[in-house]
């Protein structure tokens, strides 16, 4: 199928993409890589009237840590950029980071899609806006107003829907502090697919790794965005030593603190066996760090 009619336009600054998308109004959709967009114009499910081309902006796709030992990713990094960034440009606390892109798409996928397209996207099975809940990243955004800090808890309205204002352009993501004993894994029908179910935890272990201190647990695709999981952080905040039993009962619970779906691709009661499945097995890859 092709996509409906629409105007293109090319930015060449930031600031003049936010004036345009001002005068432009609600019909103005920005595109960066498309892995989303596109493939939704082209099936009628956006029709937006204009585009505006962002790609070639310089400057939004860095991948660096700062020295208050943080990471940042600009808006047009692509997954593959931060998959095959150099050691020190993540940081050793953000593995989870780069591993985490090997579950986006296929190869093609990640080499075009961008860090920023896939949050605005705001997909609640997807791996960025998994990773900003989790580890409570600020997403920087950019109009004719200035620049404004937002929590990434505060950022997801529900689906495909987020707080940015139609004149605004997303230029950063940072995530405020290591994670270095964090995982995520999901599950697919099949490699490159949209995850059913999606886990991602961030434990918090004592010096030698033998006891859990706390953590958090976070879920995609079971709500309309991704969420943590309080009742499931609850159990790593009482403590104990990590393994099966103490993983099992996590999962357990955050497995029984949401109401997942039921849709073409599982019922409630499956999706709900995914999260047992996927939350220990986070559990244990986040312990082997």
């Amino acid at each position: 199928m092709k996509p409906a009619a629409f105007t293109y336009h090319r930015a060449r600054d930031v600031e003049g993409a936010a004036r345009l998308l001002a005068e432009l109004g609600d019909e103005a959709k920005i595109i960066a890589g498309g892995q989303s967009l596109v493939a939704m114009m082209n099936f009628r499910l956006a029709r937006p009237q204009h585009l505006v081309d962002i790609a070639g902006l310089d400057g939004l796709d860095g991948v660096r840590t700062g020295p208050d030992g943080g990471l940042r990713i600009g808006a047009l990094a692509t997954h593959h950029a931060v998959e095959t960034a150099p050691p020190g440009a993540l940081g050793a606390g953000f593995a989870v980071v780069r591993e985490a892109m090997r579950w986006i798409g296929h190869l093609p996928i990640r080499t075009r899609g961008t860090v920023g397209g896939s949050l605005a996207h705001a997909d609640s099975t997807a791996e960025w806006c998994l990773l900003a809940v989790l580890l409570d990243a600020e997403l920087v955004a950019r109009g004719p107003s200035g620049e404004r800090r937002i929590a990434a808890g505060d950022f997801f309205h529900g689906y495909y829907t987020t707080a940015l204002e139609p004149e605004e352009i997303l230029v950063e993501v940072v995530f405020p502090r290591p994670a270095p004993n964090a995982a995520l894994t999901e599950f697919a029908e099949r490699r490159g697919d949209f995850a059913v179910v999606a886990a991602a935890v961030d434990l918090r272990l004592a010096p030698g790794g033998g006891h859990i201190e706390g953590g958090r647990v976070a879920l995609g695709g079971v709500t309309p965005q991704p969420v943590r999981v309080p009742e499931a952080e609850a159990v790593l905040a009482r403590g104990g030593t990590p393994g099966p039993r103490l993983f099992a009962e996590c999962a357990e619970s955050a497995a029984g603190a949401v109401n997942p779906p039921s849709d073409a691709n599982g019922s409630a009661q499956y999706r709900r066996r995914l999260i047992r499945t996927l939350v220990a097995r986070a559990c244990e890859e986040a312990t082997a760090r």
